[in-house]
């Protein structure tokens, strides 16, 4: 159903700093840059992308939005997690675990990148 996530930036510097430990941290690749200056993350057939916002205003985050990463283990998504902290996200919800929805087992862990989009680690359980 999708293509590919794009979010918008007032600091692509930090924006790459951030995304490259998250990604790299679950087995991605850093990201280059293409010719319009937008950063470009590609993984497992997936495309993310980084930007600051063609129409010149600042960027800001969507309210109520959440973008979600699989991950292979709960490991991959601790590691996910401690880099992104360690590269200026910030840690928010509950720690990283795991939730009970029901009989549906999900293992999440929460950030905000550097301009406040909210990212979660998702890997379903048994």
């Amino acid at each position: 159903m999708f293509s590919h996530m794009m979010v918008g930036s007032n600091d692509l510097d930090k924006s790459k700093t951030f995304y490259d430990a998250v990604f790299t941290a679950i087995g991605g690749n850093p990201g280059i840059v293409d010719p319009k200056g937008r950063l470009v993350y590609m993984h497992n057939g997936s495309m993310f992308l980084v930007t600051k916002p063609i129409d010149g205003e600042p960027a800001c985050v969507a309210n109520g939005s959440t973008i979600g990463f699989a991950v292979d283990s709960p490991e991959q998504a601790d590691a996910w997690h401690a880099a992104g902290v360690a590269a200026g996200g910030k840690a928010i919800e509950d720690p990283p675990g795991l939730r009970e929805m029901g009989t549906m087992k999900l293992y999440l862990a929460y950030l905000r990148d550097p301009d406040g989009h909210k990212l979660c680690a998702l890997k379903m359980m048994g």
